[in-house]
């Protein structure tokens, strides 16, 4: 036939090749059973051998070793095989039913081929990675990894300083968790930066340098995972461990190295043993840095004396001000720099605030518009650009991570003081108790101690700084930024709520009088208020330190919830104002440091008042009538000038709801009878005894006295102090000798003036609390402290002034001792002893007084004085002197 092709093939190579496809072939199927079997084994013996290599594998890690990178290749592959294997093995019952024919064949001959050559392929990789999993060396040592430097700009001026204390604190061997806190913007973090890049020019024998931002919201896993990307730990199974294992493997693996971690910007306490981090000790010679705008994360972090970053010193912000300007800026008109001064004195040395406004100011070249810029900071400093977008955000964090809304509010309050004002800690509780913010019905000294508890918060969140007026008056204030961060928020909160025109003429403009909360015109140079306001909401107006001499009738008629008024320091103010005792919802009103002659009108219209506050009124003729305010809590007769009678003691006596009392008492019998009131002396917080100039008599200060802080006193013939109590049937006193414990627990400033019949003040050293001591022309003084009346009160135990801050003694010709042993004095900070040519000896030693950073002062007038001084030895006299200043 045509068209037709034959192809010739041996028989004999056909037959060979049908039966080797068919041997083959029937193998997967025919040896299945045992394949499976083999499998199952093999992949035990390969898990078995892989966890033996990790458990190897962990122990080295944990002597801080790093495993072999062909060592985790094998371990991944392990894996990898393991799961094909599950998946093999979930089949394995299905095929193994379809085989027939004794296991020579299959019902599904094409599916039970496929699958047992993939069991048979599989069991070959099995035992090729089991005969490969032989390593002699598992792991080596780490390359140690270069310290990872943070980007930043040149160091500030002025903190130059700082970074080295910081740096020679740091490296102390003895300490080991060092703390850095200050208000947002002050440079905290720069700093933390500029002592983790030091260590990439010198390792000062740290093997690790770890650089860790913790930021506000905590997240320990996120903290844990990188920390160990930093020293390489990390990887797939690092993935797949729990925290607390993660935790284990960093401690295991920091516990013998030496490290350094700096951890940047906390918020709340870090449990160093929950990152996996070994507590630093002298021992391990390792160190954790951190920083914190809280002085209280400092605490909690377990740092006893945390460095605190300040803004800069005036000369010091000025010049990093300039840099920021520029040269080209600054000299282009004669006057700028003048002006660029003030400007930068605006920002009160804060960092932050200088770099934005000096950048800022950089392209402004003409005189106006750095008028114009002392204007709006100096008004309306949230217009200046960059304030509301750059600065204030950063400060409210601050704000933000305050825990309760009560806080929040207190310290919105402090925004009604002026900048740099220095507000008194016990009347700004005042007015927080008075608003409400502060629950007092339980008692005003419960009240209190919250609210000092709240000002302490404060100050450690940077918030509120504190210190001590030289009065000895515990104050607190607020950064000038912080001030104008607080008006912003109040201001964001409700327009126009705030009302704070401090030293303004009148009355200053305000679109919605209807929604104005709190009102502050504090230093307001008007005369005099005409008109009304109607002000629905205003709780809280004040209009102290002005010059203020009346308000017309009606002012005060529509401020139906008005709690706070406070009108003193405005001497001309000779009268109360007409129609305050409408304001039927006050709860605080002050006209101290007045010039009134008589109380408000209608007192009992004064239904709700708590806080009546009329110290220094000198020109006030009498208090009659005061004992119709029934819920009248604190009351302040404090050098108030009227004349006492024997009926003052009864009237006061029936202010059934008095717990705070601060008074000052004339004339001898009005004097015992005071001090035989045990409802007045027992709520008594200051005492002023002056001008009861009779023949020299006694007076027993009540052991009741307990709330008494502030005793003075002046121009008296009293020749003795001593301790009494009560005779509660015949309101006698009793003097009561040789006590044994303290009785005055709260007394902490005392003032001895002009008191020239007085010899001893033996009294004082059962006031432990005592800060300020103020002895002045007193010519019969011979002793502070008696020997042969203290003897006893040490014989119980009592060491003399343990609080003692600052002691003044002038114009004392025959005092001889303070006391007649050296004392610890461990918070004295300051002596001054003028005019005192009788005292040869102080009661001092070289364990005496305040050591370290902290300052000592010996002041004194006469240079003859100083040489006499008989010292306890040679090393008292070489500490002390160094600490001498001539006045």
């Amino acid at each position: 036939m045509g068209n037709c092709f034959s192809v010739s093939i041996s028989c004999d190579q056909c037959m060979n090749n049908i039966f080797n496809w068919v041997n083959v072939n029937e193998g997967y199927i025919r040896n299945l059973p045992k394949n499976l079997v083999s499998l199952e084994t093999t992949i035990e013996e390969l898990k078995a051998r892989r966890d033996d290599f990790l458990r190897r594998i962990t122990r080295e890690e944990d002597r801080g070793l790093q495993r072999l990178a062909e060592i985790q290749v094998w371990l991944n592959r392990v894996e990898a095989i393991e799961n094909r294997v599950k998946g093999v093995f979930s089949a394995r019952n299905v095929e193994l039913q379809s085989l027939c024919v004794c296991g020579f064949c299959s019902k599904k001959l094409r599916q039970s081929y496929r699958y047992g050559k993939s069991v048979s392929l599989i069991l070959r990789e099995v035992e090729i990675l089991k005969c490969s999993g032989h390593f002699e060396v598992i792991a080596e040592q780490p390359q140690v990894p270069m310290v990872e430097k943070r980007p930043l700009q040149p160091m500030i001026i002025g903190q130059e300083t700082t970074f080295e204390n910081a740096w020679n604190h740091l490296m102390k061997d003895e300490v080991g968790i060092v703390g850095l806190y200050g208000m947002g913007g002050v440079g905290k973090t720069t700093l933390l930066k500029q002592l983790n890049n030091r260590f990439s020019d010198e390792r000062h024998g740290f093997e690790f340098v770890i650089w860790v931002v913790v930021s506000k919201e905590l997240e320990i896993d996120k903290i844990i995972d990188e920390i160990a990307q930093k020293v390489r730990l990390g990887g797939e199974e690092w993935k797949q461990k729990e925290k607390s294992q993660k935790a284990d493997v960093l401690y295991n693996f920091f516990r013998k190295r030496r490290f350094i971690l700096f951890l940047d910007d906390l918020w709340e306490k870090v449990d160093l043993s929950e990152i996996g981090i070994p507590i630093p000790t002298t021992q391990n010679r390792c160190k954790v840095a951190f920083t914190t705008r809280s002085q209280e994360v400092c605490a909690r972090m377990g740092v006893e004396n945390p460095m605190e970053i300040k803004c800069l010193e005036e000369n010091d912000a000025f010049g990093f001000f300039q840099k920021k300007v520029g040269q080209t800026t600054l000299q282009s008109d004669p006057e700028i720099p003048k002006l660029a001064r003030v400007v930068a004195r605006k920002c009160r040395g804060l960092p932050l605030a200088l770099d934005v406004v000096g950048e800022t100011m950089s392209c402004k070249r003409t005189m106006q518009e750095w008028l114009h810029a002392i204007d709006v900071l100096t008004s309306y400093a949230t217009e200046f650009s960059g304030m509301e977008d750059k600065i204030l955000p950063l400060l409210k964090y601050s704000y933000d991570n305050l825990k309760a809304n009560h806080v929040k509010s207190c310290f919105l309050y402090c925004a009604l003081f002026p900048e740099d004002y220095k507000i008194p800690k016990e009347k700004l509780i005042g007015y927080w108790i008075s608003e409400g913010i502060i629950d007092g019905s339980e008692g005003i000294e419960r009240a209190e101690n919250k609210g000092y508890e709240i000002i302490g918060s404060l100050v450690r969140a940077s918030l509120l700084m504190e210190d001590v007026d030289w009065h000895g008056m515990d104050i607190v204030y607020m950064h000038d930024v912080v001030h104008e961060m607080a008006l912003w928020i109040a201001s964001y909160q409700q327009k126009d709520a705030f009302v704070v025109h401090p030293l303004f003429y009148g009355m200053p403009k305000v679109k919605n009088w209807s929604v104005v909360r709190r009102m502050s015109l504090m230093g307001n140079k008007v005369h005099s208020f005409v008109g009304s306001l109607e002000c629905p909401q205003l709780t809280t107006l004040l209009l102290q330190k002005g010059k203020l001499a009346r308000f017309q009738s009606g002012f005060f008629k529509l401020m139906p919830k008005l709690l706070v008024l406070d009108l003193s320091d405005n001497e001309k103010l000779s009268e109360t104002p007409d129609g305050i005792s409408k304001l039927v919802s006050l709860k605080y009103l002050n006209l101290s440091y007045t010039s009134i002659s008589e109380l408000p009108k209608d007192l009992q219209d004064f239904e709700k008042l708590i806080h009546l506050d009329i110290a220094e009124t000198r020109q006030l003729l009498s208090i009659s009538g005061i004992s119709s305010l029934y819920n009248l809590k604190v009351l302040n007769l404090y050098r108030s000038g009227f004349s006492w009678d024997l009926k003052t003691v009864e009237e006061l006596e029936a202010l059934e709801h008095l717990e705070v009392l601060s008074i000052s008492v004339s004339v001898r019998p009005c004097v015992k009878q005071f001090l035989s009131s045990q409802k007045l002396t027992s709520c008594t917080r200051s005492l002023d005894i002056w001008n009861s100039n009779h023949e020299p008599y006694e007076i027993p200060l009540p052991v009741t006295m307990e709330k008494l802080r502030v005793f003075c006193i002046e121009s008296c013939t009293i020749s003795e102090i001593k301790m009494g109590r009560i005779c509660m049937k015949s309101k006698t006193v009793s003097p009561l000798h040789n006590p044994s414990t303290p009785c005055f627990s709260s007394m902490y400033k005392v003032y001895i003036l002009d008191c020239h019949c007085l010899k001893e003040l033996t009294l004082l050293m059962f006031a432990p609390s005592l800060k300020f001591l103020v002895v002045r022309y007193a010519n019969q003084l011979e002793d502070i402290i008696n020997k042969e009346k203290g003897c006893e009160g040490e014989k119980s135990g009592i060491v003399p002034f343990p609080n003692l801050n600052r002691l003044v003694l002038d114009s004392l010709p025959k005092v001889k001792n303070i006391h007649w042993s050296p004392l610890p004095f461990s918070c004295l900070k300051r002596i001054d002893v003028f005019r005192c040519p009788n005292l040869r000896k102080l009661p001092l030693n070289s364990g005496s007084g305040l050591h370290g950073e902290k300052a000592f002062i010996l002041r004194y007038t006469e240079k003859e004085w100083i040489d006499g001084v008989e010292w306890e030895d040679e090393a008292t006299k070489t500490h002390f002197l160094l600490s001498t200043l001539q006045v």
